[in-house]
Formats: C-alpha cells, sequence, structure tokens
C-alpha cells in the first residue's frame, strides 16, 4: 500500500521545501516526519543529493532508534525500515485497534545538516495495512525555533568514546539530531522544534568553515529554505509558516575562524561590525516573531568568554524584555571537542529549566 507524502496523516515538522506536496525536501538537521502504521513492514523512497560526508536518514520506531545509510547517487531508490524479522511479540493493549493488530510509531528523521538534501517520494505499507495521524504530535502547543552550528546539528554526537574530548577521526556516522542539545530540549518540553543549524556557520559571511570558497554566514542563511547553491536552487523561506514561541540563537563559536577579533580586539572595527551584525538579526527575528521570547547563548563548546562578553553587550544594548543572554554552568568550557550525548543531555536539562522560566 502506498502513502504519498501528502498524505494528511502525515505531520511533518522543520523548516522542509514543499514547493512539490508530492516530494518534500528534507534541508535542516532534526526535520521530519511521523505517523502511526498497523503490519509488519514499512519502506520508504527517497532521493539523497549528497554534499559531504556519508549520509544517514534516522528512524525511530516504537522507541527504537536506527541508522539508514544513503545511497549518494542522486537517483530515487526504495529503503526498508522495518520488515518482518522486525516484528514486535506484544500483549494486546490500548495501543491494539479493533482487529487486534499493534499499532506502530514512527519518527522519521534528518540526521545532518546540509551534508545532504533528502527528498521524500512515499512510504510503503503491506497490503491491508492502516495509517493514522500521530495524535501525540498533532497536540504540541510550543513551538521552539534554534539558529545554530555544528553543536546544534548534533554532530559528532553518537561519538560517545570521545566525552570530554577532541573529535575521532569520522566521516559523518556519528553525526545524529536526535541527540543534539536542541532537540533534546524540545523532546523535554514537549515541543515543535524548526533546527535552523549547519556546521561549520558564523554570523558573517566569509568566516567561519561553512560553504567554502566564499564562505556563508547566517546573515545570508537565516531565511532560506534551501540555501546551500552546490545543492541546487537558493529559495527564501515563508516565515508565516511556522511562529515559534522561543527562539534560541547559538552562535558565536565558528566566527572565530579565521580571525579570532574578539578577545584580540574587542573596541577594533571587525568586532564592532560583529555586534552590529548580530544586533541586527537578533532585532529582525524580533520583528518577524513580535510575541517569540529570544535566548541568546553559546555552548559548552570551548571558546574565549569575549564572544559571549560581545552578546552580552548586545542583549543589553536591544534592552527588551523579550530577549535574554543564556549561560551555561560550564560555558565555553566544557569540551575540546563536539557535544556528546551525555554533554547534550547536561545542556538540555539547564536550557529546558531556563526555557520553562521565561514561559
Amino acid at each position: 500500500m502506498f502513502i504519498s507524502p501528502s498524505d494528511p496523516r502525515l505531520i511533518y515538522c522543520g523548516r522542509i521545501d514543499f514547493d512539490n506536496p508530492d516530494a518534500p525536501v528534507m534541508v535542516y538537521p532534526s526535520s521530519y516526519v511521523t505517523f502511526r502504521f498497523t503490519g509488519n513492514l514499512l519502506k520508504v523512497k527517497l532521493t539523497n543529493k549528497r554534499s559531504c560526508w556519508s549520509n544517514r536518514m534516522g528512524c525511530v520506531i516504537d522507541g527504537v532508534q536506527t541508522a539508514l545509510l544513503l545511497y549518494e547517487d542522486n537517483e530515487e531508490h526504495e529503503y526498508t525500515i522495518y520488515g518482518e524479522n522486525n516484528t514486535k511479540k506484544q500483549d494486546m493493549s490500548a495501543d491494539d485497534n479493533d482487529k487486534g493488530e499493534v499499532w506502530h510509531e514512527v519518527i522519521f528523521f534528518k540526521r545532518q545538516d546540509s551534508a545532504d538534501y533528502v527528498t521524500i517520494h512515499g512510504f510503503e505499507l503491506e497490503d491491508g495495512a492502516e495509517l493514522a495521524t500521530n495524535e501525540a504530535e498533532k497536540n504540541k502547543k510550543l513551538k521552539i525555533e534554534v539558529y545554530g552550528d555544528s553543536v546544534s546539528c548534533g554532530e559528532v554526537s553518537e561519538a560517545v568514546d570521545y566525552v570530554g574530548k577532541a573529535d575521532p577521526v569520522h566521516n559523518g556516522e556519528f553525526s545524529n539530531s536526535w541527540y543534539s542539545y536542541a532537540w533534546m530540549t524540545a523532546r523535554k518540553l514537549n515541543a515543535k522544534l524548526h533546527n535552523i543549524s549547519q556546521g561549520g556557520i558564523a554570523l558573517l559571511d566569509g568566516t567561519g568553515y561553512f560553504g567554502a570558497p566564499g564562505y556563508l554566514g547566517v546573515e545570508s542563511c537565516y531565511d532560506k529554505i534551501q540555501y546551500l547553491p552546490d545543492l541546487g536552487e537558493v529559495k527564501q523561506w515563508d516565515f508565516s509558516r511556522y511562529t515559534p514561541d522561543v527562539v534560541v540563537v547559538a552562535i558565536g563559536q565558528n566566527d572565530a575562524h579565521p580571525d579570532n577579533y574578539m578577545p584580540a580586539d574587542y573596541d577594533g572595527a571587525k568586532a564592532k561590525r560583529w555586534r552590529e551584525r548580530y544586533e541586527w538579526l537578533i532585532r529582525r527575528l524580533m520583528q518577524l516573531y513580535p510575541e517569540a521570547k529570544i535566548v541568546l547563548a553559546t555552548t559548552i563548546l570551548m571558546h574565549d568568554a569575549a564572544w559571549d562578553r560581545a552578546i552580552d553587550d548586545v542583549c543589553r544594548r536591544i534592552a527588551s524584555g523579550r530577549v535574554h543572554h543564556f549561560l551555561y554552568k560550564r560555558n565555553g568550557a566544557g569540551t575540546p571537542g563536539h557535544i556528546r550525548i551525555p554533554e547534550a543531555q547536561e545542556m538540555s536539562e539547564e536550557l529546558a529549566a531556563y526555557i520553562q522560566k521565561l514561559m
């Protein structure tokens, strides 16, 4: 039984390109589709357009997570997510339907940032299987949006043998947005999430590590649904499609590359320009979301405290009851490498508690 991507029983979340509703394109990490189904088979048809690394999609079925290694030929392929050998032996419960069949809940999600773009062409169930809306997802009220870099993406998060250490050599296999502090925070708050994060990105064009040789910054990407020219047409995002209650801006760590000017010359021209453009971004988000609380932050990844000082100065300059500067207990001092699962858990507990107080 074929399930079209535009089937109304499917619920999507994330900044997803729906220009073709029967071929939605997932760009950002933590973008997902969720539904419930019966039967012992679930397949997906998709096209993976690769930029870098090896690419995987994530899937959680009945609370069990797996990763689906994707082809890299930019062609449509069919993948089996759940097969007969996965059949669960359960006692009959409230999750059974009138026919005594077990309902399975699935969340199919994007693990990585623009390391790839993924186009969903549809799902396949067994003949006679049933499909239903994930009512728990439908009933979520709180909406969060996060602008960040690789830490917010959950990059290298699964390398748990390297907690507090530099990154191991890898090819993308350890990156999983499910274990980003951003998505962990959203789940703790039972909130929807748009994770507008990209590995290597800084605030300003020409800095950071993303989009070489020109290097793209948040100032050019924040309002895009597709933003990497190497993977196709650059497209604008329609901000009316999602209005968050809370916006987290976690930028200011890749900005020290190639020149760590903020601690070197805090009152210099480069540092002043960065603070001006950061203020411009925050005021722009305030304009786009006139009711939202905006949380300014970095992370526990090691960086010079001058960047947090700059953020605090901007926060004070804006002087709005809607804009808040948040520091983690180990802010800028937790680890020289990316945030692993236990460290993301630590961050999410602090951030979720802070957001609860704000709300």
